[in-house]
């Protein structure tokens, strides 16, 4: 029976995206084991995921080297039994474990000089693998077969799974109700500000909203908080900001109770559309060609500027002119239809 270890991305929305690699090989063999290797904040979500067995902590920080503890890691794992390693991430470092617990085959894309770390080394077409979600899901195919069988099929989308016993528990903790429809904002974007569409644009859409009878939940992390209170901020009750008030695994189940959900390019965007919820997704910096929502259900604001995409995390023209450009009442409910 095959088993496989998945060395997984560092950002959110990667991690949800790489479900259509664990779709893609528990159907191509259905009794394949897949454990994923990961940091520790990414395991609320790979256990919302059935295709995976487990999740494995990969005990460091975002972009640290850590040599020793990587190959001491890899030396743990050699008695495991994996008979397959598939790295998402391109770096070095990122096939070290895999190397040091000797796993036959070792499956990723060449680069950063690490051809003797893989023995099953794919080239990156970025032509025919033109989004970040099939170069994932490339690497769970037989060698040579990428471009037909991405050509020929659609990737299975990712779907999360709802705690429905959790979400009843935010719910009254949080002293939140669905008696009126639901819609969630995400005003934060890890990878930087070329990617957030500006707070008086997201303040003015939720005033709009709430004067429609709509309930608006701003969702994020900690560092959303200060985001979060200017959205909310004399809504008289009916935007809620609840950044920093739930854990990853929280947002999942909140997400699943809305409606509809107004977000920048970000990982939360990605959680959203594997949940079901319509996603309202806003690009700037960033191209919805490379890293769309994985659903059909959304709609999608991006004014392709001739400086379009850039890819930067600040605007290097310094006028953020491709978020700037989206108007709340490009997003407005009569306009998307969210009412």
């Amino acid at each position: 029976m095959a088993r496989i270890l998945v060395v997984g991305p560092s950002w959110v929305g990667d991690m949800v995206m790489a479900q259509s690699l664990f779709k893609l090989l528990k159907q191509g063999r259905p009794s394949c084991t897949i454990d994923v290797l990961a940091p520790a904040w990414s395991h609320p979500i790979l256990e919302r995921m059935p295709e995976v067995s487990k999740a494995l902590e990969l005990p460091l920080g975002h972009g640290e080297l850590g040599l020793k503890t990587r190959w001491q890691l890899g030396k743990s794992l050699a008695q495991s039994g994996y008979t397959q390693a598939i790295v998402l991430p391109r770096s070095w470092k990122s096939a070290l474990v895999p190397f040091a617990a000797g796993i036959p085959q070792r499956t990723g894309y060449l680069g950063e000089q690490r051809y003797f770390l893989l023995n099953d080394r794919r080239s990156l077409n970025k032509q025919v693998l033109n989004q970040t979600v099939k170069r994932f899901a490339a690497l769970g195919l037989p060698k040579g077969q990428q471009a037909t069988w991405l050509h020929e099929r659609e990737l299975p989308q990712p779907l999360l799974r709802v705690d429905v016993l959790n979400q009843q528990r935010l719910l009254a903790g949080l002293g939140l109700n669905t008696s009126r429809p639901v819609v969630a904002m995400m005003p934060g974007a890890e990878y930087g500000p070329a990617k957030q569409w500006p707070l008086d644009s997201f303040r003015t859409l939720a005033t709009q909203l709430a004067q429609r009878g709509y309930q608006v939940w701003v969702l994020g992390s900690t560092k959303d908080q200060p985001a979060g209170q200017y959205i909310a901020q004399g809504q008289a009750g009916g935007v809620m900001n609840l950044c920093g008030r739930t854990q990853l695994a929280d947002t999942v189940d909140l997400l699943a109770c809305a409606q509809h959900a107004v977000t920048n390019d970000s990982g939360l965007m990605h959680v959203a559309a594997a949940v079901g919820t319509r996603v309202h997704a806003i690009y700037g910096s960033s191209s919805p060609e490379f890293t769309p929502p994985l659903t059909e259900n959304k709609v999608v604001h991006y004014l392709g500027l001739p400086c379009s995409p850039c890819f930067k995390r600040t605007c290097p023209l310094g006028h953020l002119e491709c978020l700037r450009g989206i108007k709340p009442g490009d997003i407005a409910p009569d306009r998307v239809g969210l009412l």
